[in-house]
């Protein structure tokens, strides 16, 4: 059986998807997988949470967890955008985005977004 949207892709009636520049998806393409029954499923290739320090980020601030704390209040305290929010979990190697804010007291590093070269060290 075949889905209807997954029909457009095949005919090339529905664009590749695109993700906007703010996106943790960006950039990433899907793929097509064929099920045993024939079946053409599309799916969004696998995104890996960057290691923590493997990429060159410049931590800009950090931020002491209090009660109540949302992540995309953070980013767009501090980055001010609330849709990159996973800019920090990247940061803070967060596979599960809310455990950065589960505990009040805890440190979350916000780094300057990917392709923005940070100060070294300010004055």
């Amino acid at each position: 059986m075949n889905y209807p949207l997954q029909t457009l892709i095949q005919m090339g009636l529905v664009p590749p998807v695109n993700f906007p520049t703010d996106s943790r998806y960006y950039g990433f393409s899907t793929l097509s997988y064929t099920a045993p029954n024939g079946q053409s499923i599309t799916y969004l290739a696998r995104r890996f949470v960057p290691q923590p320090g493997a990429q060159n980020y410049t931590t800009i601030a950090q931020h002491r967890v209090v009660q109540g704390d949302r992540l995309d209040l953070i980013a767009a305290k501090y980055l001010s955008d609330p849709l990159v929010f996973w800019l920090i979990c990247d940061a803070n190697g967060a596979i599960r985005p809310n455990s950065l804010i589960e505990t009040p007291g805890a440190i979350v590093n916000i780094t300057m977004p990917q392709g923005v070269p940070g100060v070294a060290s300010a004055p």
